[in-house]
């Protein structure tokens, strides 16, 4: 009887502390979403006002979030070889790792947007050429901070919803790179400008998708279905059928 209860008493701990390890995982997503949400909030101030000493510490920040990203994926391999998890547990240990790639990746388009700014610092837009851009990014971080409340609370109503968003996203993008072919056409002296705008722009689309991203792995965890490559419409039906 005592070995028994010694047995059960382990089997306990054990499962306490890999319920600790899979909650300390999914905190350090978020505090990695936090920082790469701060790089954004950075690349795009220093891209709207002009501030190249902004930009750079954009850059030269870039490494925390790449460091952040590589110890989490650390974690993750240590406990798929330690507790060799199954259904759900497996499922958010793969999620984890899904969405801390995007969330480097954003950090890298953060960068990129950042080298756009010091690019056209010595030849600064007019404000109203920086209008639409500045509503892109409004909407890009908000999608992305849905996003990762979503995550945080697993909730597949709240990823779904981002993912619907995502669409007006595109428009906005498709929007500005219409306006900035017409500056070109009418004046290539505001070549180089335009094309600023236009690779910033760029990078801000890709950041809505990378969101779009992390409510799908959110989806995945919860349903364990995977909806790449499927319509947000069929998604969106499959789910309320289920």
């Amino acid at each position: 009887m005592a070995n028994q209860i010694d047995t059960e008493n382990l089997h306990q701990h054990i499962s306490k502390q890999f319920d600790n390890e899979l909650l300390d995982i999914r905190s350090r997503v978020l505090r990695l979403g936090g920082l790469v949400e701060e790089q954004i909030d950075s690349a795009v101030k220093s891209l709207l006002e002009n501030d190249v000493d902004l930009a750079e510490k954009v850059i030269a920040g870039d490494y925390k979030v790449n460091s952040m990203e590589v110890s989490i994926d650390d974690e993750c391999t240590q406990i798929l070889a330690r507790r060799q998890p199954t259904a759900r547990d497996l499922r958010l240990v793969v999620v984890v790792i899904k969405t801390i790639t995007d969330l480097e990746r954003i950090g890298d388009d953060a960068k990129r947007i950042a080298r756009q700014a010091i690019d056209m610092a010595l030849h600064y837009p007019k404000k109203n050429q920086l209008t639409e851009l500045q509503q892109l990014a409004f909407h890009v971080r908000g999608l992305l901070r849905e996003a990762l409340d979503a995550f945080a609370r697993m909730d597949v109503d709240a990823a779904l919803k981002v993912a619907q968003e995502d669409k007006q996203v595109d428009q906005e993008y498709e929007s500005i790179m219409r306006q900035q072919i017409t500056y070109m056409m009418e004046d290539p002296r505001s070549i180089p400008i335009s094309l600023s705008i236009m690779w910033s722009s760029r990078s801000l689309e890709r950041i809505g998708d990378r969101s779009c991203n992390i409510c799908e792995y959110v989806i995945f965890y919860a349903k364990g279905k995977n909806i790449r490559h499927i319509s947000i419409e069929q998604v969106a039906r499959d789910l309320k059928g289920s």
